[in-house]
């Protein structure tokens, strides 16, 4: 089906045209990770109207052992039907759930609940939050470390150089059969590494819609015999993958970060906004890029913002605003290119949404806009201008979110603390691995 059902009457009905025989119950966990179980069809009706229980002890940040039972509860706008399945093969749907606890209060681990309260918040103050992510990605011939490239290709290169670009059109097909449009896809700037835009929607909506879309890239390579990663830093002295997100604020059918009478078109409210990414942007950079080996990629030199700055044309700053163009009111957007495709969605997109809420509240100013490309800048030409980089690692990233009153509010205390404990271990594993870097540089000197 291509249209977003809409009642538990529809999903239903959906589920008998389709001759659906499996239904997989979909959530998310801290980590950004999909999870599903499956329901037989004679289930379905059951579970949209009661939920469906299970353990959720061994989820990341879901529950502990002596409260493990929790409840999925159906998001009957969210079902679609799998369309990789073969004919031969009987029917699959996927509905995405929120996560109840047995007293009826959402779950406090549910990172989509995060997301949805975030939300909540911006709709008080008359706002609704679109997002368009552009998602980076690299197809290898297998999941080895000894990595194989797929291609060799450049920045929009075409056949024969890009090899990918059926794996790209197969992907698309499969995603618009699923109601989720597309607006372009190309090959990237390194070898083997591709992208898909997908077109602007709500939030919630498009957080559940990355989620599908990477599992739909997997899925799609995999039946090719090949791997899909979004790893955001594969290859050694290559770009690595990011997610650069478009965003705005919107009340009703009015852009809100559009003015006709302000310089760029750029309104108050959008001016604020920029402000909170820029001075919140270190705080939430746990949420945007959650692995150690994001901060390989957030270097100079790699077309990964490092530095605090904005700017109308330049991709080195961390916030770019794209051109306005007459009569596309509805198009004015900023765009925030730190946060790298292998972020959980949920949280990447609350914790941007509630710095730019607070300081619209707080009214932060905006600093100039940068009119040089900052990396060509010296060390002390940045420092006497103030201005500020991302944290340099992950160690950094929980050091400072450790300390951070708008990360603790987006994520509710448990899993705030939930988060830093397990990236504190992801850490502590990284710093105690001898890699093979150490091995090739020291074992024959030292």
């Amino acid at each position: 089906m291509s249209e977003k059902t809409k009642t538990k009457d529809d999903v239903l009905k959906a589920a008998s045209d389709n001759r659906v025989r499996f239904i997989q119950l979909w959530f998310t966990d801290i980590l950004g990770s999909l999870k599903s179980f499956a329901i037989t069809v004679d289930e379905l009706e059951t579970a949209l109207h009661d939920g469906k229980w299970f353990d959720g002890s061994s989820i990341q940040s879901m529950a502990r052992v002596d409260e493990s039972d929790l409840l999925a509860v159906p998001d009957p706008t969210t079902f679609q039907i799998l369309p990789w399945r073969s004919e031969e093969e009987c029917a699959v749907g996927r509905i995405f759930c929120d996560i109840v606890e047995p007293n009826g209060e959402p779950c406090r681990g549910d990172t989509r609940y995060v997301l949805r309260r975030a939300l909540q918040k911006a709709a008080e103050k008359g706002f609704t939050f679109y997002v368009g992510p552009e998602l980076e990605y690299f197809y290898f011939k297998d999941s080895s470390p000894n990595i194989e490239l797929l291609d060799a290709g450049g920045y929009f290169d075409l056949a024969p150089l890009d090899l990918a670009k059926d794996l790209r059109r197969d992907t698309i097909l499969l995603l618009e059969e699923m109601g989720i449009p597309v607006e372009a896809s190309h090959h990237e700037v390194a070898p083997s590494q591709h992208e898909i835009d997908l077109r602007y929607s709500d939030a919630l909506t498009m957080a559940d819609t990355t989620m599908t879309c990477r599992l739909v890239i997997k899925e799609v390579a995999l039946r090719q015999g090949l791997y899909a990663t979004f790893m955001p830093k594969p290859l050694n002295g290559k770009c690595g993958s990011g997610m650069h997100t478009h965003q705005s604020l919107f009340r009703g059918d009015r852009n809100a970060f559009f003015d006709p009478n302000e310089k760029y078109h750029l309104s108050e409210i959008a001016r604020h906004y920029i402000a909170g990414l820029l001075k919140h942007a270190p705080e939430i950079t746990i949420l945007t890029n959650q692995w150690v080996n994001s901060y390989k990629r957030i270097i100079p030199g790699y077309e990964a913002p490092v530095y605090l700055t904005w700017a109308r044309r330049s991709r080195a700053d961390l916030v770019r605003v794209p051109e306005y163009k007459a009569g596309k009111e509805r198009a004015a957007r900023i765009e925030l290119r730190s946060p790298d495709s292998a972020c959980n969605p949920y949280l990447a997109f609350a914790g941007m949404l509630m710095a730019g809420l607070n300081a619209i509240e707080e009214k932060y100013p905006l600093p100039p806009e940068m009119d040089r490309n900052v990396y060509e800048m010296s060390r002390k030409e940045r420092e006497e201008a103030g201005i500020k980089c991302l944290p340099g690692s992950l160690l950094e990233a929980i050091q400072v979110a450790e300390k951070s009153q708008l990360l603790k509010e987006t994520l509710g205390e448990y899993l705030f603390e939930k988060l830093l404990e397990n990236k504190r271990i992801e850490w502590e594993k990284y710093t105690t691995h001898v890699t093979e870097y150490e091995l090739k540089e020291y074992l024959s000197v030292l």
